[in-house]
């Protein structure tokens, strides 16, 4: 047994104590976007657990990567992209414009990861519609 599976089953056994009214839990895991076969391990281990995501963007990590951090019903997951976000008008070379780039990253990242739920039918159903201003 790996050792990630190990820490897993024990923040699964705290996790259960603490559970919310939605079913999850204020135990909670990081699980890196750029291991994908072991966040699905880690994802039924921890069905309680909320995923702190980091590696998306900048790290290597894609939107389909991810997709196994969330449960079912699309949620128990979230994503961090520091880098791909707070360094976007580096690729335009515009850092008077730091704000709209780091807008059009962050609404960029949201359709993707988006995209990629919806195509493994883990997209909630009232986000379909969703409309990011």
């Amino acid at each position: 047994t790996e050792m990630y599976n190990i820490v897993a089953l024990q923040v699964n056994k705290y996790a259960q104590q603490l559970k919310g009214e939605r079913g999850y839990s204020a135990i909670g895991a990081v699980v890196g976007a750029t291991y994908p076969a072991q966040a699905e391990i880690l994802r039924k281990v921890m069905p309680h657990s909320i995923f702190l995501v980091p590696g998306y963007g900048a790290q290597g990590g894609n939107a389909k990567d991810l997709t196994n951090c969330f449960n079912k019903d699309g949620y128990g997951a979230i994503v961090n992209s520091s880098r791909g976000i707070i360094f976007a008008y580096e690729k335009y070379r515009e850092p008077e414009k730091f704000a709209e780039h780091a807008r059009n990253a962050t609404k960029s990242m949201i359709k993707d990861i988006n995209t990629a739920l919806n195509k493994c039918n883990k997209l909630p159903q009232k986000w379909k519609d969703l409309t990011i201003p």
